[in-house]
Parts: structure tokens; sequence; C-alpha cells
């Protein structure tokens, strides 16, 4: 006779399927992007790594001036794995739900799991750069080790919250709204000099700085320089601002993967 099939499944049974969904996702994800030839999917370091190496020698090579006196390497560092972070995220589940609507046959995967699997590599790639070469600088001497740790991570932890959620909502809406994939490359252009990067906000005139703490992700950058460097950096950041408003995107871009879940048919 046969087995009775478990119609109430434990919480650890649906968590390991999960996790086998978004590892198969994850997979597929890397394949798709970096495929098989060449160094595969170690560009999913290796190319934020370039990019950050490239705006460092820039800034060394002409004596940028931003606005303190931390070295700017270290300076660079910390603005520009930041922005890599938060920028690519919304870029890559803008539109990402098209091209996987033949996914959602399958009756464990979820329209929530193609954007979780597609934001984890971005997470990844962004953090493996920023680790490694953090490691490399302090080993050539460039960069002293952070000051806290743990405020490090908490800084990159909100930037990455705040990236997924607005990532999350804007790839759901942009399976309605083709508009959205318009505007979000050139606003991004447009954050991207006011995301903290490039500067410090205690350097900032106090009407600069009123207008650009409403920016998140300055919140974020402010509190990674300063676990990076202590009281070197003035760091300017409110978490009682930033964290509400993490949790109000992470509603909204959950409501709005919940109402495209109703409706979206697979191809």
């Amino acid at each position: 006779m046969a087995a009775a099939v478990d119609q109430n499944p434990s919480f650890a049974a649906c968590l390991k399927v999960q996790l086998r969904i978004l590892r198969a996702l994850f997979m597929r994800e890397v394949l798709t992007r970096y495929g098989r030839h060449n160094i595969g999917f170690l560009w999913l370091f290796v190319e934020p790594m370039i990019f950050t190496l490239g705006v460092t020698a820039l800034w060394t090579a002409t004596k940028s001036v931003h606005g303190s006196n931390l070295p700017i390497v270290a300076f660079a560092l910390t603005g520009y794995s930041s922005v890599l972070l938060w920028r690519n995220m919304p870029g890559r589940c803008i539109g990402a739900l098209q091209g996987s609507l033949s996914l959602l046959y399958h009756r464990n995967v979820r329209v929530l799991d193609i954007y979780v699997a597609r934001l984890m590599l971005e997470f990844g790639g962004a953090t493996i750069s920023f680790v490694t070469l953090s490691l490399v600088f302090i080993t050539l001497g460039w960069l002293a080790p952070p000051v806290d740790v743990l405020e490090v991570v908490g800084g990159w932890l909100i930037i990455a919250w705040f990236g997924s959620a607005l990532a999350i909502w804007l790839g759901a809406l942009s399976h309605d709204y083709e508009l959205v994939d318009k505007i979000w490359h050139p606003a991004s252009y447009l954050i991207f000099p006011l995301s903290g990067s490039a500067f410090m906000v205690d350097a900032l005139p106090k009407v600069a700085q009123n207008i650009v703490l409403w920016i998140p992700m300055v919140h974020g950058v402010e509190i990674v320089r300063e676990g990076y460097f202590g009281a070197a950096a003035r760091a300017h950041y409110d978490l009682g601002y930033v964290l509400p408003l993490c949790m109000v995107f992470t509603g909204m871009a959950m409501m709005q993967v919940r109402k495209l879940a109703r409706t979206v048919v697979p191809e």
C-alpha cells in the first residue's frame, strides 16, 4: 500500500525544499550570466573588484579631494563597493521575471524565489569583492584594519536590505509597467553622486547635510565608514529613519510581489 502523502510537512522540511529551490535558481543564474568559459563564475566578484580598483587608482592618481582626511584608497573602497551593492540589485531584478516565466510551471517555484536568487548573486559578488580588496589592501599596508568590524557589517547589511527591498519592488512593478526600466537607469545615475560614495556628510554645509540624509544609502555608507575609521570619520546617520524606511520598502515589495503572483501567467 502506498504511503500517504504528508499534507502538513514540518517547518524543517519546508525550509529544506526552499533552500534547494534557491540553490538551483542561484546556480542557474550563475551559469546563465557567466557560463563555463574563461574564469566562469569567478566573474561574480572579479567584475566588481575591477570597477572598485579602477576608481581607487583614478582617485589616487588625480589626488582627488573627498572632504576628509581619510586615505583615498580606504575612502574609495568603502564608497564604491557600497554603490555596487545597492545599484546593481534593482538592475538585475527589473525585467527578471519575463525571462523566467517557464520556471513557474514548477509547483514549488514562486515569483519571489526568482528575485531572491538574483539578489543572492549580487550580494555575494559585491561582498566577496569588498572583503577580498579589504584584505589585500590591509596586507599591503594601504589600509588599516577596521576599528569595529561589527559596525561595518551592520552598515553593509543596511545598504543590502534597502537595495534588496527596492529591487524586489521595482522588479515586480516592471513586469506590468515597462516605464520602470526606462526611469530606473537614469535615476540610478542621478542618485549615484548623492549616495555618499564620494563624500562625507560632515564635509557638506548644514543645508546640504539635511538634504542628503533623506537618501537611505547615505546612512549605510556613513555607518560602514565609522566602523572602518572610528573617530577619524565623523559620521552622520539616523537608524530611527533608515530602518523604518527599509521596513516600509520591504512591505511595499512583498505586497507588489503578492499582487503579481496572483496575475502572472507562466509561458
